[in-house]
């Protein structure tokens, strides 16, 4: 699989990497409903088989289990195969309650850290990234600094080894970068969330920051395997049932018409609905890896296509007769 290098980095990754939201469990405010922990394994190893050398997850994911299934990957695979582990902090909660809140305070920041580091089972993180530079989104700002000295003193004692940040915009990616060495964004890309286009990718090309887009298949709608009555069949603790407006009326009808105009580009080239959206999302230069999910082996298949398909113009042109005027989001605020 062709390897692409992140920012300013040393690294070189596939253009597709796994994450890890959806394999986080139950019991948690963002969850996706049951998840059996030997799939996830299983989907993740074979990933890793098939070329993916990185994996993307957060603290906050099943509060510390979707890190805790990645350390036991990291334990399954020889060294010579072993996938880059990018995780994101900044997200916390409380044990008793479950409660999810929001801390760039470098005391809670450097917990986090070794929290990570114990539950990954590593002794150096390769990406660190900062989750959310507020929450809620747009609210008060003014740690930013602060914990980016947290995470450059990190990287200085062989803790991490580069520091991103997700869901910044430009004037906060100008904040980080007055602190540290920022090597990447990690920002909401799809079809259906087209917001970074206007700024944001334009704005880490110029600075040879790399992009890692995440919900790239928006949750699963652009999987081509959501229908209305698979969506009405979702478990109840699934967010997407009943948090996410994609998955509902308005939008849901002009969602699903252009999943079919994936699906029939997809045919074209034997490949699913899902290569053809991942593929649309890294066919921009400043994208530097797309994070896709798997919560079993067999989905790994039919998205992996995406690495090597090159989208026509013909193409490009159909599918931007389908995308909606809209560009919101599908993404909850606190889990992405």
């Amino acid at each position: 699989m062709q390897q692409r290098r992140l920012g300013n980095t040393d690294f070189t990754i596939s253009p597709i990497g796994l994450g890890t939201w959806a394999i986080a469990g139950p019991g948690w405010e963002f969850g996706w409903g049951a998840q059996d922990d030997s799939e996830s394994l299983a989907a993740l190893e074979y990933a890793v088989d098939q070329g993916v050398n990185w994996i993307d997850t957060a603290a906050v994911y099943g509060l510390g289990h979707a890190e805790g299934v990645v350390g036991q990957l990291l334990r399954r695979v020889p060294a010579s195969r072993r996938p880059l582990v990018f995780t994101k902090g900044s997200l916390v909660w409380d044990r008793a309650t479950r409660q999810i809140s929001h801390s760039l305070a470098a005391d809670s920041l450097a917990r986090e850290i070794e929290d990570s580091l114990r539950r990954l089972q590593v002794e150096t993180i390769d990406l660190y990234q900062l989750h959310w530079p507020a929450f809620p989104p747009g609210g008060p700002d003014d740690g930013i600094e602060e914990a980016l000295t947290v995470l450059a003193k990190a990287r200085e004692q062989g803790k991490i080894r580069a520091i991103g940040v997700s869901n910044f915009d430009v004037v906060q990616l100008k904040r980080a970068q007055a602190v540290t060495a920022i090597a990447s964004l990690q920002p909401p890309y799809s079809a259906l969330m087209r917001e970074v286009e206007a700024e944001i990718l334009p704005y880490c090309g110029q600075a040879g920051i790399g992009v890692i887009a995440y919900s790239t298949l928006q949750s699963g709608l652009l999987t081509g395997a959501m229908s209305r009555e698979r969506i009405a069949r979702l478990a109840d603790d699934d967010w997407r049932k009943s948090r996410s407006p994609d998955f509902q009326e308005p939008r849901l009808t002009s969602n699903l018409a252009l999943v079919e105009g994936l699906r029939r580009i997809g045919a074209r080239h034997g490949l699913t609905p899902a290569a053809v959206a991942i593929a649309w999302v890294l066919r921009q230069p400043t994208v530097t890896g797309a994070i896709v999910g798997a919560r079993r082996p067999a989905q790994v298949d039919g998205l992996l296509g995406a690495a090597d398909l090159q989208l026509s113009a013909e193409e490009l042109a159909e599918i931007a007769l389908l995308l909606p005027e809209g560009m919101g989001t599908n993404v909850p605020e606190a889990a992405s």
